[in-house]
């Protein structure tokens, strides 16, 4: 079992799960990609979703450099380097930003997401 520690990745697990939590509540009267575009109040969820998905992204990449990316990698059900990469994507690409893409993200990949991260945290308790 690599060393690194434990209470760090339990901290940083314990941020991604309250965020990809705060995703879904948010993403639930979200029907299409439409929605988040069609209203003021749809573009402020999609900008809060964005949000909550680079805070993600940068809490990956966290996890990996504090554990030397032992961790993620025992998890393949997830593409850990897509849900990086997509904190990238928002930040430096935010103007050119697909609704469509955010809203496929978010009703396919956040509740898995979800529950990975639930199981590692119990792996490692």
């Amino acid at each position: 079992m690599p060393d690194y520690d434990r209470e760090l990745v339990r901290e940083i697990l314990s941020q991604i799960q309250h965020s990809a939590r705060t995703i879904l509540k948010r993403f639930e009267p979200i029907r299409s990609a439409d929605d988040f575009t069609a209203s003021e109040t749809g573009l402020e969820k999609l900008d809060a979703i964005c949000m909550q998905l680079i805070a993600i992204g940068e809490s990956l990449k966290n996890l990996d450099k504090v554990t030397e990316k032992s961790l993620l990698i025992r998890y393949p059900q997830m593409d850990w380097k897509k849900a990086k990469g997509l904190r990238d994507i928002i930040s430096h690409h935010y103007f050119d930003l697909n609704a469509e893409a955010i809203y496929d993200v978010c009703e396919k990949h956040i509740e898995m997401l979800t529950q990975i991260i639930e199981k590692i945290i119990n792996d490692l308790s």
